[in-house]
């Protein structure tokens, strides 16, 4: 397995978390698509030739591109054909980066799978998943919303070949009360990056309320810190070498993403999470 970084975590200019990924010696660096520098349909084709060649004289690689839109994902019918769209560009955006990798969260699953919502979303992945695949590459469904095990129905009724799984166990601990060890033979054949994030969960929190949380940029009172805590790598709940044993068990090879979405100083925590990830490598 290969230790890379989310480049907004570094909270810098592109190309100087380029720089820093680099210096710290990782192997690559996930990209935002939909980013401030890098952002797709509104950029110069030379802003993407030029982080390409950046990154790559840096001696690294992009292990994925980021596509979140944003909002509710695809559970929002009449937004549907527009983000659709949309990804579908930063599909090709991932191609020119040199990565088949493009990671999104797709909004909260429903349990009922007879509802309207389950099926928007259904037919939404249908079609990103049918151009991921005839285009070479594959949409990463970011794991957090769901349970692991509805996230594995709903992903095996789409198209196989274009769709896959981002697996974060830092969301599944403090957000649906999920095993990461368990997710990752329950979403095994899917999985094709990962987050290397820690957190944990202070206290029973609505999955839908939460997600709702970041889509509409808060909900009156609702305050996520009373609910889950992102930690620095090995000091929260998630049990990391077993973990990482059960990635080697089912084959997994790809990278660990160092994610840190909180924290005064990111590029200490990186370098920590750098290290913690190596002692189990």
């Amino acid at each position: 397995m290969k230790i890379g970084v989310l480049s907004e975590s570094f909270r810098l200019p592109m190309l100087q978390a380029v720089d820093q990924a680099a210096a710290l010696e990782l192997d690559g660096l996930q990209i935002y698509a939909v980013g401030r520098e890098l952002n797709c349909g509104r950029c110069a084709p030379d802003t993407v030739k030029e982080l390409r060649r950046h990154i790559e004289a840096s001696g690294l690689c992009v292990s994925a591109v980021c596509g979140d839109l944003g909002g509710h994902g695809f559970a929002v019918e009449q937004d549907n054909p527009a983000k659709v769209d949309t990804s579908k560009r930063i599909v090709d955006l991932a191609l020119e980066l040199s990565t088949r990798v493009i990671t999104t969260h797709i909004g909260v699953i429903p349990q009922d799978t007879t509802c309207r919502r389950y099926a928007v979303m259904q037919q939404a992945c249908a079609s990103l998943a049918e151009y991921a695949r005839s285009a070479g590459a594959v949409f990463a469904i970011e794991t957090g919303p769901e349970k692991a095990r509805t996230l594995r129905d709903f992903l095996d009724t789409l198209p196989q070949g274009g769709i896959g799984v981002n697996l974060d166990p830092a969301n599944l601990v403090m957000v649906t009360d999920d095993d990461p060890v368990q997710a990752v033979h329950t979403l095994a054949p899917y999985i094709v990056h990962t987050h290397a994030k820690d957190g944990r969960r202070l206290r029973p929190a609505d999955p839908q309320a939460v997600y709702d949380f970041f889509a509409e940029g808060g909900i009156g009172d609702l305050r996520l810190e009373d609910y889950f805590l992102e930690t620095p790598l090995g000091s929260g709940d998630v049990d990391f070498p077993a973990y990482l044993q059960a990635l080697r068990q089912i084959g997994y090879d790809g990278f660990l993403t160092i994610e840190r979405e909180v924290g005064r100083d990111p590029a200490a925590d990186i370098l920590h999470a750098r290290d913690f990830l190596r002692k189990y490598l």
